[in-house]
């Protein structure tokens, strides 16, 4: 196993999701596409602009809001030998490491990466002891 410094795993952003819709790849034997709610991306603040006479912008005290939203991702998960109903997935709540970059897997985006507990002959899913809001964070 390698080891990875203490700084380095704090670059990983891990949330809890809720898994709204499960189903398998069609001709895929191991995927399933999972559909997550990471609960709602955070508010961004854009500074408002306006034009000095001379032309030039000037940053102005007004702040625009940006209405926040769902953060709804689709996750590709090689587990289907274990679930080979994925509808028992469907309202589980996992870990996702919610920043990694894309990925496009037999034609369909992966946006992150469900964490599970894995051992010989088995494959599980691990999650909160009671059900918290999505897009909390693990630490």
């Amino acid at each position: 196993m390698t080891e990875i410094s203490f700084d380095e795993f704090k670059k990983a952003e891990i949330k809890i999701g809720t898994i709204l819709s499960a189903e398998k790849v069609p001709e895929a034997d191991k995927l399933i596409k999972l559909m997550i709610d990471l609960g709602t991306k955070p508010i961004v603040a854009i500074p408002a602009t306006e034009v000095l006479p001379a032309g030039e912008e000037a940053l102005t005290a007004q702040i625009e809001t940006v209405e926040p939203k769902q953060d709804i991702r689709q996750i590709l998960s090689g587990i289907a030998e274990h679930y080979p109903d994925p509808s028992v997935l469907v309202g589980k709540q996992v870990p996702v490491l919610a920043n990694l970059p894309t990925r496009t897997i037999r034609g369909y985006e992966s946006q992150g990466m469900v964490l599970y507990a894995v051992g010989v002959g088995f494959l599980t899913t691990v999650g909160p002891s009671r059900e918290i809001p999505p897009g909390t964070p693990v630490q």
